[in-house]
């Protein structure tokens, strides 16, 4: 086609075998969008296209990505929001015309494959990637993921056990929990069968933990899915990203009972309170 179709954020300029996807450095510009800058999305790498209404007077045009062929929304597991999701894009209604012939065209040219896709088919962020989480420092060279723990935050447990490096060929998977939502963190999933990891990730060295201002998704998402692609082209062993494990009932029950304290004593709004005793039951 070599056609561009632009809107709110991000302009989609369609190609014979790939939808290139360049994203504004507005201030209003999502920050994720911002960081990816842009992508390379094969047709291959897409199983379906859809155009819905939007807010406001918008209609959204969505590229729906393979299971499996991105690493980004891998890692991310379904936690994006809406707003931040990089194969949406939304355009005013007064363009829905020419959206509609576009995903037309777009669905046309679609390779018919709908499962899960071998490999990864989109690149992901480049190494070397670094950000500041909570209790450390994350940096990633390609190769293996180091955390530097900080004095001011982090637990015991990980000053114990020293700073870590973690060589890509030991791991089997990521898990990114958004830092958006009570107790974000990183951890990352190992080979070793005798390897028994800690369930809260601010006791696990193999992990390190967000906060307000700690490992935003602009920079935490992108450094997931880069180690989650090197660990997935290590190796035939290597796993996916896996979602969050659900916790034991008793320590979801303590820990709402913690809330509840935080709440009472005015720590916690009641918005706050709502929202994360619903997370926490939704790990049950």
């Amino acid at each position: 086609m070599g056609d561009v179709l632009a809107g709110f954020h991000a302009a989609w300029e369609f190609e014979s075998d790939s939808v290139l996807i360049r994203f504004e450095r507005g201030i209003r510009t999502p920050k994720l969008f911002q960081s990816l800058g842009e992508r390379r999305i094969p047709l291959a790498a897409i199983e379906a296209v859809t155009l819905t209404p939007g807010r406001r007077g918008t209609v959204v045009l969505h590229a729906v990505p393979r299971a499996g062929a991105d690493p980004l929304m891998d890692a991310a597991a379904g936690q994006l929001k809406a707003g931040c999701d990089p194969y949406r894009l939304t355009l005013p209604t007064d363009r829905e015309t020419l959206a509609e012939y576009y995903a037309d065209e777009l669905r046309a040219r679609l390779t018919g494959d709908t499962g899960p896709a071998e490999r990864h088919l989109v690149a992901a962020p480049e190494a070397p990637l670094r950000f500041k989480a909570y209790d450390g420092r994350a940096a990633f060279d390609g190769t293996s993921v180091s955390f530097h723990w900080f004095w001011t935050g982090a637990s015991s447990a990980k000053w114990k056990a020293g700073d870590q490096i973690f060589p890509v060929a030991g791991l089997s998977g990521v898990e990114w929990r958004s830092p958006e939502v009570f107790e974000g963190h990183l951890r990352l999933l190992r080979h070793e069968p005798a390897v028994t990891q800690p369930a809260q990730a601010d006791q696990d060295p193999a992990a390190v933990v967000f906060g307000l201002g700690y490992g935003p998704v602009h920079e935490s998402l992108p450094f997931a899915a880069s180690v989650l692609a090197a660990v997935r082209a290590s190796g035939p062993a290597a796993v996916t990203a896996l979602p969050a494990p659900r916790r034991d009932p008793a320590d979801i029950a303590d820990r709402i009972r913690h809330l509840g304290e935080l709440h009472e004593a005015g720590l916690v709004t009641d918005e706050e309170f709502t929202r994360k005793k619903a997370e926490l039951l939704a790990e049950l």
